[in-house]
């Protein structure tokens, strides 16, 4: 068999991280390496593929349509090796909680330090997956849909946070007035996960959007807010994913949001309920409540 000619493992983990994270730090901090080794690593990819794979100044750096495509195909790779790797014991798992790739970046794990101070005795493995709940493998699921939705029988269903989505996009890419029938001619993202997120919000906002010049479509939540990001088209963003990057001026929502008809909800098991599961459960309802509502279309 040919010897595959890949980049090092090391440099393809770096960046990868990176894509999900939209953050050197953040990645850094996922590999338990330096901020200067992850810029490293991502650089010596670019100069080994001949490739710009990120673009911006430093303090804002974002992938390029060709970091995009490699990036989300290394997540792809990545998943399936982390599948089939051999499962560890339940008792070294600590509490179990599965949920949404973009969820957990986006919303769950900035807050997550807020728990483990409150109860550094409950060890907390966050698990990524849109897959069926199966409390055999989780002791928590965290999803996004009709109350009950997906939840297996036996399931308690817990809404801990409304949902909310609207249009969000680089900052410079719509200029002068911001109307429905500007925002309808840009480029128009979408992602796998959900589909229906735009006949949705039109549904929910009460107008009809004219067909776009450009559909295109990512795997992945943050694959798609990252294109946005890049400045390549208007993306679909739920509120709980996009909250950070509109406080910090990588997103813009010009139309603001409504209410979805969905929710947010944890998933245990009926009856019985262990003291960690109790209480991470109940710290996700207070930080629902806690999570500031976007501003509406009136607002903006």
């Amino acid at each position: 068999m040919a010897r595959r000619p890949l980049p090092p493992l090391n440099a393809l983990r770096a960046f990868e991280a990176f894509g999900r994270h939209g953050r050197m730090t953040t990645a850094a901090d996922e590999l338990f390496v330096t901020h200067g080794a992850v810029s490293r690593q991502v650089r010596g990819l670019e100069e080994q593929l001949s490739v710009r794979l990120t673009e911006g100044p430093k303090s804002r750096l974002r992938l390029t349509e060709a970091g995009l495509k490699l990036a989300q195909a290394l997540t792809q790779a990545f998943d399936l090796v982390d599948e089939a790797l051999p499962q560890q014991p339940t008792d070294a798992d600590g509490l179990r909680v599965t949920v949404q790739p973009t969820f957990a970046m986006k919303w769950l794990i900035p807050r997550l330090p807020d728990f483990v101070d409150a109860h550094p005795d409950v060890p907390v493995r966050i698990q990524e997956t849109n897959g069926p709940v199966d409390f055999g493998s989780t002791d928590l699921a965290i999803r996004l849909g009709a109350p009950g939705t997906g939840a297996p029988p036996g399931a308690q269903v817990t809404p801990f946070m409304q949902h909310y989505q609207g249009p969000v996009m680089a900052p410079g890419l719509l200029t002068g007035p911001v109307t429905v029938e500007r925002i309808a001619a840009l480029p128009r993202l979408h992602t796998r996960t959900f589909l229906p997120a735009w006949a949705e919000w039109e549904g929910r906002a009460g107008v009809t959007l004219a067909p776009p010049p450009v559909d295109r479509e990512f795997d992945h939540y943050f694959y798609m807010l990252e294109a946005a990001a890049a400045g390549l088209g208007v993306a679909m963003g739920p509120w709980a994913f996009v909250q950070r990057d509109l406080a910090v001026g990588r997103l813009v929502a010009p139309l603001g949001f409504v209410d979805g008809e969905a929710s947010i909800t944890a998933l245990t098991p009926r009856g019985g309920l262990t003291r960690p599961v109790r209480l991470f459960r109940d710290w996700l309802v207070a930080q629902g409540a806690a999570t500031p509502p976007p501003p509406t279309g009136e607002d903006v």
